[in-house]
């Protein structure tokens, strides 16, 4: 992977110091960091730097943000959107369980800011899972939101070893599925991370549950430890592997589309994913050749 440097990338990190603004591309050490930045596109994480839960193969900051909010955020992300060739945004949070709502109004305020400023501006999120509290869910179902993204992460048997304690594999599957339901017009996304001794059979029994609870879009990618503190790999999956997974999730699975790949993760490529699920083919390389791209700053 290139390296985090050149014009392009400084410009990018200036344009998001000067708004006070956090990327899961640095925060979560992604490896496709040098790669977007360099083709100036950032993953956008609101709700600040600091998660309340301390999942082991996350690198994010993990403490107690005791309620603090940028009210000012929705504002900021808004005026980012004012690229007229950007088609498609993506916007991740950290969880936020100390605040009554999780977080959930205030995300909802960022998409508002955003189609108000852009209608045609097509909208991911990858959220929490407040608790799975519906209500929280239909929030940002009426934002106007049009991928609702919810990553399962790992395999059933694994959740306890590899998530925090409150993120129950359940729990997951029915915010996936209240997300669809309470809205069936809404893409569902979600993500499993390999290589962490999860087996074929738990992958395709994962596969199976995410399509009942409706999810449209999978995305694979391997694991990579981001620290000495985090769980350590267990398996690196070949580049083949993905290939023949991707096919299983579309062929016998029933995914619209599947990202499958060593170094995928589930907001790299989200324009493309999104569009090759819905247009397909040449239709969607035509889309993005005529200037779709995601989140600029």
């Amino acid at each position: 992977m290139r390296l985090p440097t050149g014009e392009t990338t400084a410009a990018l990190r200036d344009s998001l110091r000067k708004r006070s603004l956090f990327t899961v591309c640095e925060e979560a050490r992604c490896p496709n960091l040098g790669e977007c930045w360099a083709d100036g596109t950032a993953t956008i994480m609101i709700m600040g730097d600091t998660c309340t839960r301390g999942c082991r193969f996350c690198a994010v900051k993990t403490g107690n943000p005791r309620g603090w909010l940028d009210h000012d955020e929705p504002r900021k992300v808004a005026e980012s959107a004012s690229i007229p060739s950007l088609r498609y945004i993506v916007l991740t949070s950290v969880d936020r369980d100390d605040l009554e709502d999780f977080g959930a109004e205030h995300y909802a305020a960022t998409i508002r800011a955003l189609k108000a400023k852009r209608p045609e501006l097509l909208v991911e999120a990858l959220t929490p899972d407040f608790q799975g509290r519906d209500s929280c869910i239909h929030t940002l179902c009426d934002s106007g939101v049009d991928v609702f993204a919810h990553n399962i992460e790992t395999v059933e048997r694994l959740h306890r070893t590899v998530r925090d304690v409150r993120a129950k594999y359940d729990q997951t599957l029915a915010v996936l599925a209240e997300a669809k339901r309470y809205r069936p017009s809404v893409v569902t996304k979600s993500s499993i991370m390999l290589g962490l001794g999860e087996t074929d059979q738990e992958i395709r029994t994962t596969m199976a549950d995410l399509r009942q609870a409706g999810v449209d879009i999978l995305t694979l990618g391997q694991y990579l430890q981001p620290t000495k503190r985090h769980l350590t790999v267990e398996a690196y999956v070949t580049p083949e592997a993905f290939d023949q997974w991707k096919v299983v999730a579309e062929e016998e699975y029933g995914f619209a589309y599947c990202a499958s790949g060593p170094l995928v993760r589930s907001s790299y490529k989200a324009a493309e994913n999104f569009l090759l699920s819905r247009l397909g083919g040449q239709q969607a390389e035509q889309t993005l050749a005529d200037g779709a791209g995601v989140m600029v700053v």
